[in-house]
């Protein structure tokens, strides 16, 4: 072990992580405590609310800061507007990540970035679809990501299903991977996208 290093927690090396990806319009309509956040007020389509550790290891709180560099800041609040809530997460899981914040926010940036989304998902008009269709959509325009990578998370809304999120499995290095086990769907096979407002 090199000198230095003994201090790093054995859990601060992930096998790898899961890209939470929520659509706004549905959070926005779900759940009335979200109204007033800069994302549901301003309209966002996506929101990107964390890059977690696919398999947590015990207390993942830090006390280290979650201050950015302007610049960053700005870059990162396109796809995370909310700073209380980018504070807020990594102060939850920082302690479980082999980086600081910025390295962090930087590379759910790269991710985002990377991450090619259907159109569908950011039109103004309320759709259905198949779960299957969907999945298919993300492959066609994402030709390195493995079909069992992506998983979609809906919540009811009158018999309709809405989809809430899309989560994307990553290795450590940063290339795709199956999702693990505890990373489900939860949409039944049709479901409904709701539009921009």
């Amino acid at each position: 072990m090199m000198a230095g290093m003994s201090s790093m927690p054995v859990s601060a090396t992930p096998t790898g992580y899961v890209m939470d990806v929520q659509m706004v319009p549905a959070i926005c309509s779900l759940y009335p405590e979200y109204a007033k956040k800069r994302k549901c007020l301003e309209g966002y389509s996506l929101n990107i609310t964390g890059l977690f550790p696919e398999n947590p290891q015990g207390n993942c709180i830090t006390n280290s800061s979650a201050k950015l560099s302007p610049l960053q800041a700005k870059v990162v609040a396109r796809v995370m507007p909310d700073e209380n809530s980018r504070t807020a997460l990594w102060h939850h899981i920082g302690g479980c990540l082999p980086m600081n914040a910025s390295q962090y926010f930087r590379t759910i940036i790269n991710y985002a970035d990377r991450l090619k989304v259907p159109h569908e998902l950011t039109d103004q008009e309320n759709l259905t679809m198949s779960m299957e269709t969907l999945r298919a959509k993300f492959l066609k325009i994402n030709p390195q990501l493995p079909a069992n990578a992506i998983r979609f998370n809906c919540s009811g809304l009158h018999s309709k299903s809405l989809l809430t999120a899309v989560k994307v499995c990553y290795y450590s290095n940063g290339q795709y991977k199956n999702c693990p086990a505890n990373i489900v769907n939860t949409c039944p096979h049709t479901l409904t996208i709701k539009g921009t407002y």
